[in-house]
């Protein structure tokens, strides 16, 4: 599933009280299409007239990225929850994930039969997820090694870039061949776009399925 506000605002208050005792107060809660976070408590910080800092203007804010089963989204909230409840009591942790998170996170776990964690190790299905599945023209070089080893390479639609590349990938003796190929799947989505001469290696069956019905290009003059 993915959250949508009214299902946030919903679990923080019944985990506020199931949990928190009702000592958190309701804060904005914000839905996002990261894909470097599943959920995230952010905050500011300020200084008292006594001159300590103390943390104030929370937001929640949920990943709608990844399709997830709702005991993962759960968990997610309280994860956050968690990180809600430190701040806003100024409670001292060693790190962001510190003893007093895990303390608190572990009693959950126990009383609660949650399965909290430190981080979320995604799936490869879920991975997959985070690629952007837009349609975007890319050049692919595509290479063969004599040690029977395939690659790829997305490069930027730029001729004197693309042949530069060519040109110092075909003198490399390791090389066997190498074809360039524009491509609109976005599987190579997934790639960084650029002139660096690197190589991704790739099973040979997995690079021909994508590039398959790509067109391919001439050899490019420098």
């Amino acid at each position: 599933m993915k959250a949508t506000i009214p299902y946030v605002e919903k679990k923080f208050e019944e985990f506020n009280q199931l949990m928190f005792d009702g000592k958190l107060p309701k804060l904005p809660i914000e839905l996002s299409d990261a894909k470097t976070f599943l959920g995230l408590c952010v905050y500011k910080k300020r200084r008292t007239l006594l001159g300590r800092t103390e943390c104030c203007d929370f937001k929640l804010r949920i990943s709608t990225r990844i399709d997830l089963v709702e005991a993962e989204v759960e968990d997610i909230i309280i994860h956050e929850m968690i990180h809600y409840y430190i701040g806003y009591n100024n409670l001292k942790d060693s790190s962001a994930h510190g003893r007093v998170f895990r303390h608190i996170m572990n009693t959950i776990n126990e009383k609660f039969g949650r399965h909290i964690k430190i981080s979320h190790k995604l799936t490869k299905e879920e991975k997959e997820q985070l690629y952007d599945t837009k349609r975007r023209w890319r050049v692919v070089a595509y290479m063969t090694f004599k040690d029977g080893r395939t690659g790829i390479k997305v490069l930027p639609r730029i001729m004197p870039r693309i042949a530069n590349y060519y040109n110092a990938v075909s003198r490399e003796s390791s090389v066997e061949c190498i074809e360039l190929y524009m491509t609109n799947n976005p599987y190579f989505n997934r790639y960084p776009n650029s002139s660096a001469l690197r190589v991704h290696y790739i099973d040979k069956a997995e690079a021909e399925k994508h590039l398959h019905g790509a067109e391919k290009m001439g050899c490019p003059k420098t």
